[in-house]
Protein backbone atom coordinates (compact mmCIF):
# COMPACT_ATOMS: atom_id res chain seq x y z
CA UNK A 1 0.00 0.00 0.00
CA UNK A 2 1.74 3.25 -1.20
CA UNK A 3 1.59 5.95 1.59
CA UNK A 4 -0.48 9.13 0.86
CA UNK A 5 1.32 12.26 1.33
CA UNK A 6 -0.97 14.92 2.60
CA UNK A 7 -0.39 18.23 3.74
CA UNK A 8 -2.09 18.21 7.55
CA UNK A 9 -2.60 22.29 6.93
CA UNK A 10 -5.03 21.44 3.68
CA UNK A 11 -6.86 18.89 5.76
CA UNK A 12 -7.52 21.38 8.35
CA UNK A 13 -8.42 24.21 5.57
CA UNK A 14 -11.23 21.74 4.45
CA UNK A 15 -12.46 21.17 7.57
CA UNK A 16 -12.98 24.69 8.06
CA UNK A 17 -14.56 25.50 5.24
CA UNK A 18 -17.14 22.49 6.42
CA UNK A 19 -17.41 24.40 9.69
CA UNK A 20 -18.08 27.96 7.72
CA UNK A 21 -20.23 26.68 4.66
CA UNK A 22 -22.31 24.18 7.14
CA UNK A 23 -21.80 21.21 4.57
CA UNK A 24 -21.00 17.89 6.39
CA UNK A 25 -18.86 16.80 3.61
CA UNK A 26 -16.36 17.26 1.24
CA UNK A 27 -14.35 14.98 -1.17
CA UNK A 28 -11.55 16.39 -3.18
CA UNK A 29 -10.05 13.66 -5.92
CA UNK A 30 -6.55 14.35 -7.50
CA UNK A 31 -5.00 11.63 -9.61
CA UNK A 32 -4.95 8.38 -7.68
CA UNK A 33 -5.32 10.97 -4.22
CA UNK A 34 -8.54 10.76 -2.63
CA UNK A 35 -9.54 12.92 0.72
CA UNK A 36 -12.42 13.09 2.29
CA UNK A 37 -13.31 15.67 5.21
CA UNK A 38 -16.83 14.74 7.03
CA UNK A 39 -18.46 15.69 10.15
CA UNK A 40 -21.11 14.79 12.07
CA UNK A 41 -24.00 17.33 12.70
CA UNK A 42 -26.09 16.93 16.17
CA UNK A 43 -29.32 17.25 15.94
CA UNK A 44 -31.37 19.11 18.02
CA UNK A 45 -33.14 16.90 21.09
CA UNK A 46 -36.81 16.16 20.00
CA UNK A 47 -39.28 17.56 22.44
CA UNK A 48 -41.14 14.69 23.60
CA UNK A 49 -43.80 16.47 25.12
CA UNK A 50 -45.06 17.98 22.48
CA UNK A 51 -48.55 16.17 20.90
CA UNK A 52 -48.11 14.58 17.66
CA UNK A 53 -50.91 14.90 15.54
CA UNK A 54 -51.65 12.21 12.22
CA UNK A 55 -54.52 12.48 10.45
CA UNK A 56 -55.85 9.13 8.55
CA UNK A 57 -55.64 8.78 4.87
CA UNK A 58 -58.73 9.97 2.99
CA UNK A 59 -60.49 6.97 1.08
CA UNK A 60 -59.38 6.05 -2.76
CA UNK A 61 -61.31 5.26 -4.97
CA UNK A 62 -59.92 2.05 -7.20
CA UNK A 63 -57.72 3.13 -10.26
CA UNK A 64 -59.09 2.71 -13.32
CA UNK A 65 -58.44 0.57 -15.97
CA UNK A 66 -54.89 0.69 -17.29
CA UNK A 67 -54.01 1.80 -20.93
CA UNK A 68 -52.36 -0.36 -22.96
CA UNK A 69 -48.60 -0.07 -22.73
CA UNK A 70 -46.47 2.70 -24.73
CA UNK A 71 -43.10 2.18 -25.49
CA UNK A 72 -40.41 3.12 -22.22
CA UNK A 73 -39.43 6.51 -22.86
CA UNK A 74 -35.68 6.46 -23.10
CA UNK A 75 -33.14 5.69 -20.28
CA UNK A 76 -31.76 8.74 -18.43
CA UNK A 77 -28.81 10.30 -19.14
CA UNK A 78 -25.70 8.65 -20.17
CA UNK A 79 -23.66 8.47 -16.86
CA UNK A 80 -21.01 5.92 -18.59
CA UNK A 81 -20.16 8.55 -21.03
CA UNK A 82 -16.42 9.35 -20.60
CA UNK A 83 -17.36 13.47 -20.54
CA UNK A 84 -20.04 13.39 -18.15
CA UNK A 85 -20.28 15.87 -15.51
CA UNK A 86 -22.18 14.84 -12.12
CA UNK A 87 -23.73 16.57 -9.54
CA UNK A 88 -21.47 16.81 -6.38
CA UNK A 89 -23.58 17.08 -4.16
CA UNK A 90 -27.60 17.43 -3.48
CA UNK A 91 -29.18 21.17 -4.19
CA UNK A 92 -30.67 23.14 -6.50
CA UNK A 93 -28.91 23.73 -10.35
CA UNK A 94 -28.85 27.23 -11.56
CA UNK A 95 -27.67 27.20 -14.98
CA UNK A 96 -27.04 30.87 -15.07
CA UNK A 97 -25.70 33.73 -12.43
CA UNK A 98 -29.11 35.35 -12.13
CA UNK A 99 -32.87 35.16 -13.60
CA UNK A 100 -32.80 36.51 -17.23
CA UNK A 101 -28.71 36.33 -17.43
CA UNK A 102 -27.67 34.31 -20.48
CA UNK A 103 -26.61 31.25 -19.27
CA UNK A 104 -23.15 30.14 -18.01
CA UNK A 105 -22.61 27.66 -20.67
CA UNK A 106 -25.35 26.21 -23.10
CA UNK A 107 -25.25 23.18 -25.60
CA UNK A 108 -22.52 23.78 -28.14
CA UNK A 109 -20.43 26.41 -25.81
CA UNK A 110 -16.87 25.95 -26.12
CA UNK A 111 -15.40 26.09 -22.06
CA UNK A 112 -12.11 26.29 -20.80
CA UNK A 113 -10.74 23.87 -17.96
CA UNK A 114 -12.06 25.53 -14.64
CA UNK A 115 -14.95 27.61 -16.36
CA UNK A 116 -17.65 27.94 -14.17
CA UNK A 117 -20.44 25.42 -16.01
CA UNK A 118 -23.71 26.68 -13.53
CA UNK A 119 -24.11 26.73 -9.70
CA UNK A 120 -25.67 24.73 -7.37
CA UNK A 121 -27.06 26.04 -4.27
CA UNK A 122 -26.69 23.51 -1.06
CA UNK A 123 -28.04 24.67 2.56
CA UNK A 124 -28.38 28.89 1.34
CA UNK A 125 -24.60 28.63 0.05
CA UNK A 126 -24.10 28.76 -3.86
CA UNK A 127 -21.38 26.36 -5.43
CA UNK A 128 -19.57 26.92 -8.50
CA UNK A 129 -19.47 23.85 -10.81
CA UNK A 130 -16.89 24.35 -13.19
CA UNK A 131 -15.25 22.80 -16.22
CA UNK A 132 -12.75 19.33 -15.14
CA UNK A 133 -10.89 20.23 -18.70
CA UNK A 134 -11.62 22.34 -21.60
CA UNK A 135 -14.48 21.00 -24.64
CA UNK A 136 -17.70 21.30 -26.23
CA UNK A 137 -20.72 21.35 -23.87
CA UNK A 138 -22.48 18.21 -25.63
CA UNK A 139 -26.02 17.50 -23.90
CA UNK A 140 -26.79 19.84 -20.95
CA UNK A 141 -29.54 17.61 -18.50
CA UNK A 142 -30.90 20.07 -15.90
CA UNK A 143 -33.50 22.56 -16.38
CA UNK A 144 -32.62 25.94 -14.47
CA UNK A 145 -33.99 25.92 -10.95
CA UNK A 146 -34.48 22.17 -10.89
CA UNK A 147 -33.54 19.60 -7.47
CA UNK A 148 -30.36 17.78 -8.19
CA UNK A 149 -29.08 14.58 -6.54
CA UNK A 150 -25.79 13.60 -5.46
CA UNK A 151 -24.03 12.11 -8.17
CA UNK A 152 -26.71 12.99 -11.09
CA UNK A 153 -25.57 13.81 -14.53
CA UNK A 154 -25.60 17.49 -15.07
CA UNK A 155 -23.77 17.39 -19.14
CA UNK A 156 -21.80 16.30 -21.18
CA UNK A 157 -18.49 18.08 -22.05
CA UNK A 158 -16.76 16.42 -25.24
Amino acid sequence: MAKLDVETSFIEKLAELLQRTGLTEIEINQGTTRVRVARQVQMAPMDVTAPVYMQAPAHQAAAPAAAPAEPAPPAGPDASHPGVVKSPMVGTVYLAPEPGAPPYAGVGSEVKEGQTLLIIEAMKVMNAIRAPRAGRVARVFVENAAPVEFGEPLLVLE
